[in-house]
């Protein structure tokens, strides 16, 4: 019997652990987390969304402003660059007024410049690296490498001297080739070319501005710009800038008009002969 009692005690004993554990054991098992569109952060109580949108906004405007500012920095550093560097062209009339010397390292510089002088007045000024000279002879502008040769180029020109200098940067002038000279027609002549103005030609437009005066050039001159002759230049009228008298039509109209008339001539003399044939058929 009491075996049987210990029996039942041991057989409650594992209902009510049975029970117990059944109690213990959750009902519901823990939900997993979601992250919705409206989930508060602890940011100021904005959503993630807003803060991600706000980040972004902000990231984009710094974005902006740094390339503005680089920007900015560029500008100044090409207007600082500008203005550091410059070539300038300019027609001087001779005398000149101006002193050059050796550059160190080679090249020509300009060292001293006459106060009111045709070099002042045309805006050189003592530093300037001269690049290019006028040739004696052609229509070039020569590299100015050589101070003996530059200065027995300049000597030897009757009239005015082109030059091109540097301002602000030095320049290598032995790997400088020869490069025309500026075009002649067109060219805005100074106070004292103008002065001498007397003749045009009457093809390009030259003007005929040295000292020498045109009637004593011989009949075999020859327009430095076109190689016109003599004869194809009339008097020139610096007030209106047009020739005196008119001269002849410039040889290139000559030509034209030849030309023209003897195409017509051609045209008509096919046109008679078609007409013959014409006639003699119909007969």
């Amino acid at each position: 019997m009491s075996s049987a009692v210990v029996a039942g005690s041991s057989s409650s004993c594992s209902t009510l652990s049975g029970s117990h554990s059944l109690q213990t054991t959750p009902s519901n098992p823990p939900k997993p987390l979601v992250t919705t569109q409206n989930q508060k952060s602890s940011f100021q109580g904005l959503s993630l969304q807003d803060v991600k949108r706000g980040f972004s906004v902000s990231l984009i405007a710094e974005k902006k402003r740094a390339n503005l500012s680089f920007k900015r920095r560029s500008l100044n550093i090409a207007a600082r660059t500008s203005k550091a560097t410059k070539n300038i062209e300019v027609e001087i009339d001779k005398p000149l007024g101006l002193t050059l010397g050796q550059k160190q390292g080679g090249g020509v510089v300009i060292t001293g410049v006459e106060n009111g002088g045709n070099a002042a007045k045309g805006g050189l000024k003592v530093g300037d690296q001269v690049l290019y000279t006028s040739s004696f002879f052609g229509d070039e502008l020569w590299p100015a490498d050589k101070l003996g040769f530059t200065k027995t180029a300049i000597q030897a020109k009757p009239d005015s001297i082109y030059f091109v200098v540097s301002r602000g940067v030095d320049v290598d002038v032995k790997r400088l080739p020869k490069r025309p000279a500026p075009p002649r027609f067109g060219r805005k002549l100074t106070e004292a070319q103008k002065a001498r103005a007397t003749h045009i030609c009457l093809d390009c437009g030259f003007i005929y501005t040295l000292q020498k005066p045109f009637e004593e050039q011989p009949d075999s001159y020859a327009c430095p710009q076109c190689q016109a002759p003599k004869k194809r230049f009339a008097g020139y009228d610096v007030d209106t800038g047009k020739p005196i008298g008119g001269g002849l039509p410039p040889i290139g109209v000559i030509v034209g008009l030849v030309a023209g008339i003897a195409g017509v001539g051609a045209l008509l003399v096919q046109l008679s002969l078609l007409l013959d044939s014409l006639a003699q058929v119909l007969m």
